[in-house]
Parts: C-alpha cells; sequence; structure tokens
C-alpha cells in the first residue's frame, strides 16, 4: 500500500477514574488496539492519564507511583507486535524527585520519557507542589533553547539520563526527537504551549514535523476559544502538525471541570476535532500530510535560517537525541483517507460573512493595484476590452472599482468591443450592455475586415480555422486596444486569468500582454466565483441580470464561427479539459509540490464521489461534478504536457498583482526553464 505522504494519528480522551490506575490502564490498552485495527501510526492521550491529573496530594504516596509504573509496564507489553506507538502520560520519580512526564511507548519497548518543562502554579493550579521542572535535563545555567559559546563552537548541552522505569531502560530529557516512518515528532506538555516561547518552537526547527501536546486544561468560559487559537497559531508558525489531548470525564470536579479536549492541526488548518463534554471515551482520527509539511519548510527559506534567539537552527538539530521508531503503520489511505480533499482549492468556503470577507480582500487587492499603478503613472484613461466572457468582466468590473476609488469619472474608462467571426450574440450584447450600464464610455470597433485583409496579406486561407485563423484575430484586437491606449493617454488593462497562465491558453502577444493584467493570479473557478459574488453582493438591476448571465456562458475565446444556431461553437473546455480540474492540479502541483501520482490519488478523492471522505462540489450551474479515473488521469496529463510546453509565454508577463498563494510571475514565485521536460511527471503517472 502506498502511503502518499500521509500518516494517520489520533488524540484520545479516555474517560478515567482519580487514582485507579488499573481502570486508566485498561482504558488506554482498549483504546491503543482501536486504534491499532484503524491503521493510526501515533496515538495521543492526556497529561497524567494513567493516574488522573487530579490525583493532588496522592501524588505524594508510594503506592499510587508504583502501580503507575506497573500500570506502564503492562501497557508497554501490550503493544507488542503492533505498529502504532503509544504517548501517555504518568507521573515518573526519578533522582528523588517526581516528573510530569509522556512516555513513547512502541512494540514492547519506552522509547523515551519526556519531562514537562513549565509548570503552572498559579489561580487553580499548583504543580510545583508535586512535581520538579524538565529543565533539570538541561544545562544548569540555561534554559530550553539557549546557546553556551567556547569561542570555538556554539552549542548547548543536553543534560538529559538514562533511567530504569517499568523495568526498561531510556532516556529521559526534553529534546528527544522521535522518527515515525517518514515523520519525525516531539513532545511538550500543556503549559509548555502557553508559554512565550514554547519548546515545540524549538522541537521544530530541530526537525519534528508533528508536536504532539498531553494537556490537562480545564473547562473555563471562552478559554477552548483560546486554546484552540493557540494550537492553530502554533502550528502554522512552525509548519507543522500539532496534535492535542486533554483531559476529560473522570477527573475530578472539587474545584474544575475538565471538558476532553482533542484537535488535530496541520499548519494552521483543522482537520479533526472532538465534541466536548462527553462522558464516554472518544478517539479523534486524522491522516497528516508530512510530505506536504515537509514542502512548505523547504520553501519557505526562513523557517530554518535561526532559532528564536537569533542562533543558527542547523546547531539545534544535533543537541537531540534522534530515536528511531521504525516504519509507520500500513494504513490503507486508498480505502479511506481521514481529511477532507478541497475540490476548489482556490475558491473561499465558509458561511456567507467569511465568504463575503473574503471576496472583498480579493477584488481590494487587485483594484489597489489597478489605482495605484493608474495614478502612480498619471494615466488620463483606461482600456479595455470586454468580450461578454467572465475574464473581461470581471476586469472592468474591477478597473470600475478603481476608478470610483481614486474619485475618477468612469467615463475615462474606455470599454471597447470587438466583435469578430465568432462572436454570438449572447456576448456582444452582453459586453456592449455592461459598459453602458456601469458609465463607462463605448467603442466598438470590428475586426473582420481589418483580419481578412491581414489574411490575404500573409496568404492565409479564412476557411482555413486553424491557430493563424484564430490568433490572427487575438492579435488584432491586442494592437486596436495598445493603440487607442497610445491615443487617449492611457493604459491597457489586461483580462487574462492565471488559469490560462498555466495551460498557455492565450495567444503570445494577443491577449498573453497588456499594461497591466489585474486577473493574473486568479484562476478561472475563483475568476467565476468573484463574478457571480460582484452580482449578489455589489451590483443590482440590469448590472445584476447581465452579470448573471455572463456566468452561465460558457468559457469560449470566440475564434472560430457559431453553429447554425448562433450559439457557441468552440467551447474551452471541451478543448483543454475542465478548469476545475486544471484549477485542483495547479494549486496543488505548485502550493506544495506534489507528484503526479499524488494529485491523481487526491483528486479520485476530491472528485469520485464514492467515499464518504470526498469532497463532492456543486457547481454553478447546480449540479455535482464527478469525473471518474480515466477522465482525471486524461486531463492530468493534458494539463501537464501544457504547463511545461508553455512556460515561455509566463517568462514575459506583464506587471500584475499578486493576489493568493499561487501565482505564475517571473518576478515573484515562478522562475522555471521553458525548455525543461515533463517525461519523467508522465512517467509517473
Amino acid at each position: 500500500m502506498e502511503d502518499y505522504g500521509f500518516m494517520r494519528v489520533a488524540a484520545a480522551v479516555p474517560r478515567v477514574r482519580v487514582a485507579d490506575v488499573n481502570y486508566n490502564r485498561d482504558k488506554i490498552i482498549s483504546l491503543a488496539n482501536q486504534a491499532e485495527a484503524d491503521g493510526v501510526s501515533l496515538l495521543v492521550f492526556p497529561e497524567l492519564c494513567v493516574t488522573g491529573y487530579t490525583c493532588a496530594d496522592l501524588f505524594a504516596q508510594q503506592r499510587l507511583l508504583d502501580a503507575a509504573e506497573e500500570a506502564v509496564a503492562q501497557i508497554m507489553k501490550s503493544t507488542r507486535g503492533r505498529y502504532v506507538t503509544l504517548v501517555i502520560g504518568a507521573p515518573v520519580r526519578f533522582r528523588s524527585r517526581l516528573y510530569n512526564c509522556a512516555i513513547v511507548i512502541r512494540n514492547g519497548n519506552i522509547k523515551g520519557i519526556v519531562p514537562k518543562i513549565w509548570l503552572p502554579n498559579y489561580n487553580e493550579f499548583y504543580e510545583n507542589r508535586w512535581f520538579s521542572s524538565g529543565s533539570d535535563f538541561l544545562a544548569p545555567d540555561c534554559a530550553m533553547g539557549q546557546i553556551h559559546d567556547d569561542g570555538k563552537n556554539c552549542y548547548r548541552p543536553d543534560f538529559g539520563a538514562e533511567i530504569d522505569y517499568a523495568g526498561f531502560r531510556t532516556n529521559i530529557s526534553p529534546s528527544l526527537l522521535f522518527k515515525v516512518g517518514k515523520a519525525t515528532f516531539a513532545v511538550e506538555i500543556c503549559e509548555d504551549l502557553w508559554t512565550p516561547v514554547p519548546p515545540s518552537s524549538w522541537h521544530a526547527i530541530s526537525g519534528a514535523e508533528l508536536i504532539v501536546n498531553l494537556s490537562a486544561s480545564n473547562a473555563v468560559l471562552s478559554k477552548n476559544e483560546y486554546r484552540k487559537s493557540l494550537v492553530e497559531s502554533q502550528s502554522a508558525r512552525t509548519i507543522s502538525a500539532y496534535i492535542y489531548s486533554s483531559c476529560g470525564f473522570g477527573e475530578s470536579t472539587q474545584d474544575m471541570v475538565f471538558a476532553g479536549c482533542a484537535m488535530i492541526y496541520e499548519n494552521g488548518a483543522c482537520l479533526a476535532e472532538n465534541e466536548r463534554f462527553k462522558m464516554e471515551d472518544s478517539m479523534t482520527e486524522a491522516d497528516i500530510d508530512i510530505e506536504k509539511l515537509q514542502t512548505l519548510r523547504q520553501k519557505e527559506s526562513t523557517f530554518a535560517a535561526v532559532a528564536p534567539d537569533g542562533s543558527r537552527s542547523s546547531d539545534y538539530a544535533r543537541l537531540y537525541s534522534h530515536i528511531d521508531l521504525g516504519p509507520a503503520s500500513p494504513t490503507d489511505f486508498g480505502k479511506r483517507l481521514l481529511r477532507k480533499v478541497e475540490a476548489h482549492p482556490f475558491v473561499p468556503g465558509g458561511d456567507a460573512e467569511e465568504i463575503d470577507r473574503r471576496a472583498k480582500e480579493i477584488t481590494s487587492i487587485q483594484v489597489l493595484g489597478l489605482a495605484s499603478r493608474l495614478d502612480h503613472i498619471g494615466c488620463k484613461t483606461a482600456v479595455i476590452g470586454v468580450s461578454g466572457g467572465l475574464d473581461s468582466t470581471l476586469a472592468l468590473l474591477i478597473t470600475v472599482m478603481a476608478f470610483d476609488k481614486l474619485g475618477w469619472d468612469r467615463s475615462r474608462i474606455i470599454g471597447i468591443t470587438m466583435p469578430g467571426f465568432g462572436t454570438t450574440d449572447r456576448t456582444y450584447h452582453n459586453s456592449a450592455a455592461l459598459i453602458k450600464e456601469l458609465g463607462v464610455s463605448f467603442r466598438e470597433i470590428s475586426i473582420s475586415k481589418s483580419v481578412l485583409s491581414h489574411f490575404e496579406d500573409i496568404d492565409q486561407d479564412p476557411q482555413v480555422h486553424d491557430v493563424t485563423y484564430e490568433n490572427g484575430q487575438a492579435r488584432e484586437r491586442t494592437q486596436i486596444l495598445m493603440d487607442v491606449a497610445n491615443k487617449t493617454g492611457g493604459i491597457v488593462v489586461g483580462t487574462g486569468d492565471l488559469s490560462e497562465l498555466a495551460l498557455g491558453w492565450c495567444t503570445y502577444n494577443g491577449d498573453h500582454m497588456s499594461m497591466y493584467a489585474v486577473n493574473a493570479s486568479i484562476p478561472k473557478t475563483l475568476v467565476k466565483y468573484l463574478v457571480k459574488w460582484a452580482a449578489l453582493d455589489i451590483f443590482e438591476g440590469r448590472v445584476r441580470e447581465i452579470l448573471l448571465d455572463v456566468v452561465d456562458t460558457p468559457i469560449s475565446p470566440e475564434l472560430t464561427p457559431p453553429d447554425k444556431d448562433g450559439k457557441i461553437a468552440q467551447k474551452t473546455e471541451d478543448l483543454v479539459g475542465p478548469y476545475e480540474l486544471h484549477d485542483f492540479f495547479l494549486y496543488n502541483f505548485f502550493r506544495f509540490g506534489y507528484s503526479p501520482r499524488k494529485l491523481l490519488f487526491l483528486a479520485e478523492k476530491a472528485f469520485l464521489g464514492h467515499s464518504a471522505e470526498a469532497s463532492v462540489f456543486v457547481g454553478p450551474e447546480g449540479k455535482t461534478n464527478i469525473y471518474d479515473e480515466q477522465t482525471i488521469r486524461k486531463w492530468l496529463k493534458k494539463f501537464l504536457w501544457r504547463f511545461f510546453s508553455q512556460q515561455f509565454k509566463r517568462s514575459c508577463l506583464p506587471d500584475c498583482p499578486k493576489v493568493g498563494s499561487v501565482t505564475l510571475s517571473p518576478r515573484g514565485d515562478w522562475r522555471m526553464p521553458s525548455d525543461a521536460k515533463p517525461d519523467l511527471f508522465y512517467g509517473d503517472l
């Protein structure tokens, strides 16, 4: 079974009994057995789950501590021959001190013990009464992360030690990194996360892609929202997955209530969380994309450039003890993938308020970019070709909003419709009406006569509808726009979008060229979304009607004649494939460096619609878009071919504002040789 870079993890919240070690032991073993059956590689339990967190002064009782050690030994034995790695919480005695620890267990062995560093001793918490800090295992005159300098080399002495515990000799130290399969994880405990510089910051720059947190965080009004924000931000800041498990029902309610909080985040995104305040056991599972995290860290060069104290982060990795736990569980991700695969990653989701907020943010970036350029060069006009299609419609709306922001009269925008051999009545009337309804100066310039004259000059048969026939029209339109801009002291506002740039679906030095390309980092699925949003949320009346009809119009360059009924015959998606598939490929190929095999796997999860985990998209037409494996494979290969062969068009783009995390500007995020070969990527399919 191929893992595609994923690893299944889980956060367990067992029902406990305070000081009833045998009961708690059996609960842990039962949940571990369930996790093994589910293909979980890493299972995290709450803080001090073996005894219960709220034992208070019972932690000074030798019988309780002996029983806890005996329970850990039995839990350890239950994992023999298993793949699942357990991280459980227990009190550990060492050198006449007691430590609040996480114990890492794998295949009948204790692989390491991590003591809690920061002990809360305020308000309802009183841990200093019973426990010592894990900082005992660091250098006596340095806190977590500090470095000594002997004049030649920088180092941080690791004062971890060996301990005999539960019949096994192992390491006890805050500075332990554990490798499971392709992933490395580290441990911090509860309060460690709430400190100004959590230990996980150091763990992450030293190589841990997963952080596990064993916690006992009580339920207080509004605390859960803050707790979630801490996990969310720390996972994003460290570009890691964060697995959090906090104790629940069964802990003493003498002074506090524990709701049982489990959540799994990946790079700032919540993959899974449990329902709190339950009385029974729970286990929250998710599939972490380790490959994605590693790629993001690799791409973001500042991630590991320096440590938080300004030292080189590379100095830190060798100061940890690295423990290899063996392979990950042989999980069948093809059968069941426990994460949502977003079919339309460029399109904002959420409730109506969130959708409106994000749409406003996107268009505001476009508007300010264009307004700044117009103001900077003192433009008298802005010239835009309006075809009645999605791209030119969005560009026109952005131009109108930019002029409004500048306080300029919309009549200084020159909207030009240029009917040709393929123009249909529907697109012609929509373009003309939209220009006039928006108060923009309208001009109609037919290209038919000039194109036919040009065909005669180059000996092109007008009945041969080849690439010359099509591109001749596109370049004629661009020439008209450029010349009108020169004549009126303006600039040409480009209309082409990101999806067209990825596929090279534009005419070189035709619609490929402009003086400012407002849509160049807006993919086609987002263009349609924004036009529909503008229709429903910004405009009304006749403008709204036109915009909604534009959204429903088939996507076409209209460079070949209409059919016998006067309707669009040249439909782009029949030729290059569905834009929703290409945008899915583009986002994941660019953002995370996924291989074609993984792109195919994820696209099947997103678009086949046959599994409970599939994210089936209901498109603008109101129907569910489902593609079979053969169709996905066909268009993925087309995407790869066009993406590699059309780089030369992206190497000379006009200026354009970056809007999202994916952009193909050669001055920004994407630099690629125009003669790179796709054979390696074809072979991967």
